[in-house]
């Protein structure tokens, strides 16, 4: 009798999460478990049925070797050579389908790589530098000299990792393939060789310097130029800055994580400029002028309307910061904050009451109009 398809005895679509396997195999085996169904050898054979179906199908190597031979895969010794089985060629299909599904996880990159050559010079890898600077220093920009700690090249073995004037001999252990193979059941992995790293060839001597791994710590000066209108959080990528790859491989790129302090003055909005200033309550009323730093080291007049209100913003234009890769510039935003006079001297008192006196409704037109709506809102 056929064996039935594994989706089938479990009740699931092939494409099923393994949760929704798990759920599945739970709710048949506990209907079908012989301890509930003593002596029913139906109900016994479906138990066994839905086990072998959810073991194979929860393996992720296994179900993807059902997915593309069905129960075939898993016939005769699960490919030992013989009649009706696989040999070689069942072997080496496997091996295609778990490079495609593993990819280097499974050794690299599988056969892709060539024998004793993939795997043999790793890239370096990359270094990530955070950078603080002024917000001076980003509207102007600059060149700034970092120390970064890294691995570089050996210039003693120039990188090989060999002992100079040594030479090299195939790994025993992979007879200089690269690679190695071991049976799991009905398939063979092949993997890169955990002895010579993929290489194929051992070193005869390593060399004493970098201890036959091609690099070795130090310390590097970097100069970076920091763009003007550089803004918060922006990443610099320096390529082949990064660490140095093993046994002459490629290098890796430094990454440079930029990050602005706090000013004392501004606040930064792109490439606009803002800053709180307070004013004299008589400057708000009757107007006025004022001075204030620039990122330029120069020095802005801010011009005080008659009558101006709290919150107000006085904007300058061209004043902001620099528009990184281009020639426009942000804005400079000045918001008033009026200052309530304290420790009141008893004529500056005086004054004030008189002023209160002689106030009328055009005086404070706002405030009169909010409280006369208040008197209308408690009299109704």
């Amino acid at each position: 009798m056929a064996k039935r398809d594994f989706y089938e005895v479990l009740g699931v679509a092939k494409g099923a999460d393994d949760a929704a396997l798990k759920s599945a195999y739970r709710k048949l085996a506990m209907q079908h478990h012989p301890d509930r169904n003593p002596g029913n050898a139906e109900a016994e054979a479906t138990f066994k049925e839905i086990s072998e179906a959810y073991d194979t199908l929860k393996d992720g190597q296994k179900r993807a070797a059902y997915d593309r031979f069905g129960h075939a895969a898993f016939e005769n010794g699960g490919g030992r050579p013989g009649a009706g089985g696989f040999g070689p060629e069942f072997t080496s299909s496997m091996s295609d389908i778990f490079d495609d599904i593993f990819g280097d996880f499974m050794g690299g990159g599988g056969r892709r790589g060539g024998q004793g050559g993939g795997a043999a010079k790793l890239r370096g890898s990359d270094l990530r530098y955070n950078l603080e600077i002024s917000l001076e220093e980003s509207f102007v920009g600059r060149t700034v000299e970092i120390d970064v700690p890294t691995l570089v090249g050996c210039v003693t073995c120039d990188g090989s990792g060999a002992k100079p004037g040594t030479g090299t001999h195939a790994c025993r252990q992979c007879n200089g393939h690269g690679k190695v193979r071991a049976a799991q059941g009905f398939f063979t992995i092949e993997r890169t060789c955990p002895v010579c790293q993929g290489r194929g060839q051992m070193m005869d001597q390593p060399c004493t310097d970098c201890s036959g791994q091609g690099r070795r710590q130090e310390n590097r000066k970097l100069s970076v130029d920091i763009p003007k209108g550089i803004e918060d959080g922006t990443r610099i990528r320096l390529a082949n800055e990064g660490e140095a790859g093993l046994r002459g491989g490629p290098p890796g790129d430094l990454y440079i994580f930029i990050s602005i302090k706090p000013h004392e003055l501004f606040h930064r909005d792109g490439a606009d400029l803002y800053a709180r200033v307070p004013i004299a309550m008589t400057t708000a009323a009757l107007g006025g002028e004022f001075e204030v730093p620039t990122l330029d080291a120069m020095r802005a007049k801010v011009k005080v309307a008659a009558g101006t209100q709290p919150g107000q913003r006085v904007r300058l234009k061209g004043k902001g910061m620099p528009v990184l890769r281009s020639k426009d510039t942000g804005d400079l935003y000045v918001q008033l904050d009026i200052e309530t006079p304290q420790n009141l001297s008893r004529k500056q008192r005086e004054l004030l009451e008189e002023f209160q006196r002689l106030t009328t409704d055009e005086t404070n037109p706002t405030s009169d109009g909010f409280f006369s709506k208040l008197k209308k809102m408690f009299e109704a």
